[in-house]
């Protein structure tokens, strides 16, 4: 019998391999080879791409899957080297010598280069580029003076030692200067892309990125389309193919499409639908306490808010925090007697208004003085309604009618709610071209008290929304900055906030607590206090 004859199946034998051949290819051709898409609700719809130019949390998010700085935001949220593998720090902590990683490419197939840093931080700085962010340089050797139009780009600190290093050289010892790498602001943006297309150079298609993604896809309103990038460094680590950015500006419905099936993930739960969420989604359930403070800014530029503290100060005794924090948002939040979020982020625990430990009753009976010191209520003028801008969403709204009807009933005045795109609302603020109050939240950027505090520098033009202006507040700051101890540093910015808050430019209400759902199949998501989530860590279960 030859060796052929004996090796050759029979037709039953044919017929199960068939069967199991066709099987293979139909396991083959399903979910283990299907593309990952990754739908992701982000809030407003983001006003912009850019890196130089971009302010908004929806917008970090989004811009942090198509761009890497010297640093990034690691699994965690944490900062983590990124485009820079090592870096140096000088004995007198004013020269930073980083060294860029020799595989870090644009999608276009080119070299990230140190050449690429100095261009940014440069267009970062200029007063022409009107960056919200500009004063991340203010650290830098002439980074003051560039950002005020006083001395050229080309003067800032930062220069290319070679293709891939790069030096950056600050004016003094800067502490939390290494953290703030990570901010989106000091990511690169490929020069040739800019040059080329100035301001289009955020179009779909031609946009030049250097993280995990690309844009494919920017429909205002509705959604980002991302792409991953196979000339990342790390791609054959990134788990999602494409990732859908929807614009959810009202939340309500955004918890529709969670439950249609609509979204893998979404931007905050209303806080009507919390307790429904505990209860019937207890393993998407995800509470982020976050390294932040939602607050009202008065504007300093206009009367009664420039000339009356006493005014202000009756405005924030008069809110019951433990209220709005316990029984209006559903518990989960943190009352704010304190800019600055507690909880020794860096080791700074901040300063509380002696105010703060009296009974409910007290505050108000200190309210009614205050406002009488000011020449308001019984026996004094009467004060007109006041104008209070807040951002679309029931969370928001929830607060300002519960805050309005605490002021009505304790000091006998009246608010006027005025809603807005939580776009149009920062534009406001940034303008200072609201009335009255502004209702904002601010997340920090990076793990550092200064972060809040230096929102109140009166130098810092567009994110200081009240126009807050204390030179000895200032000072204070300054001596913060230089001073290479860190305690003495924690107890400079400690009294600086005290000062402030003596002053109220601005009234905390509460400190975060980001309420989402996480569908369980989305595995990798670590919740932290920066709300950070790339979805370069991120994958999806089968």
């Amino acid at each position: 019998m030859s060796l052929l004859r004996r090796l050759a199946p029979s037709p039953t034998a044919l017929a199960a391999l068939a069967v199991t051949l066709t099987a293979t290819l139909a396991l083959g051709s399903g979910p283990a080879l299907a593309e990952k898409v990754l739908r992701r609700g982000i809030g407003s719809s983001p006003g912009t791409v850019d890196p130089g130019k971009a302010e908004l949390h929806p917008e970090s998010i989004v811009i942090y899957d198509l761009f890497e700085g010297l640093l990034a935001p690691g699994r965690d949220g944490a900062p983590r080297p990124a485009m820079a593998e090592r870096w140096e720090i000088s004995a007198d902590g004013t020269v930073y010598t980083f060294h860029l990683r020799p595989d870090a490419k644009w999608s276009d197939g080119t070299a990230v280069t140190a050449a690429d840093f100095v261009f940014s931080w440069q267009r970062l700085g200029d007063p022409a580029n009107a960056s919200p962010y500009a004063y991340y340089v203010w650290p830098l050797v002439n980074g003051p003076e560039v950002t005020a139009g006083k001395a050229p780009p080309s003067s800032l600190g930062v220069e290319a030692v070679d293709a891939k290093t790069l030096k950056v050289t600050l004016r003094e010892p800067t502490g939390y200067f290494l953290a703030s790498l990570v901010h989106q602001s000091m990511a690169p943006v490929q020069p040739a892309n800019v040059k080329a297309l100035g301001g289009q150079f955020t179009t779909p298609g031609k946009l030049v990125s250097n993280g995990a993604y690309t844009l494919a896809e920017a429909v205002p309103q509705s959604h980002y389309k991302l792409v991953k990038n196979p000339r990342y460094y790390d791609a054959a680590q990134v788990k999602i193919d494409t990732v859908m950015h929807f614009v959810t500006e009202n939340i309500e419905t955004e918890l529709k499409r969670y439950r249609a099936g609509e979204l893998d993930v979404t931007y905050q739960l209303p806080v009507t639908q919390v307790r429904w969420a505990k209860e019937n989604e207890a393993k998407a359930y995800t509470p982020t306490p976050t390294f932040s403070t939602q607050y009202l800014g008065l504007n300093f530029q206009n009367e009664p808010w420039k000339s009356s503290p006493a005014l202000r100060a009756a405005l924030s005794l008069a809110i019951d925090r433990e209220i709005i924090a316990g029984k209006v948002l559903e518990g989960d939040m943190l009352p704010a007697y304190s800019f600055t979020p507690p909880g020794k982020v860096g080791g700074y625990e901040p300063p509380k208004p002696d105010w703060a430990a009296l009974p409910a009753a007290e505050r108000v009976a200190l309210a009614r003085k205050m406002l009488a010191e000011a020449g308001y209520g019984p026996g004094g003028k009467p004060l007109p309604p006041m104008e209070v801008v807040h951002s679309t969403n029931e969370n928001s709204r929830r607060v300002m009618v519960a805050v309005a009807a605490m002021w009505k009933q304790a000091l006998g005045v009246s608010a006027n709610l005025n809603n807005q795109e939580f776009r149009v609302v920062a534009q406001l603020g940034n303008q200072k071209s609201y009335r009255d109050l502004l209702l904002y939240g601010w997340i920090g950027d990076y793990p550092d008290a200064i972060n809040f505090l230096k929102l109140l520098r009166s130098d810092v033009a567009q994110q200081n929304l009240s126009g807050y202006k204390n030179p000895a507040y200032d000072a204070l700051l300054d001596q913060a900055n230089r001073s290479t101890d860190p305690a003495e540093r924690l107890r400079l910015m400690q009294q600086a906030e005290a000062l402030s808050q003596a002053e109220f430019p601005v009234i905390p209400i509460y400190h975060n607590n980001r309420r989402r759902l996480v569908s369980p199949k989305v595995q990798g998501w670590v919740p932290n206090a920066l709300d950070q989530n790339p979805t370069r860590w991120l994958d999806l279960a089968p």
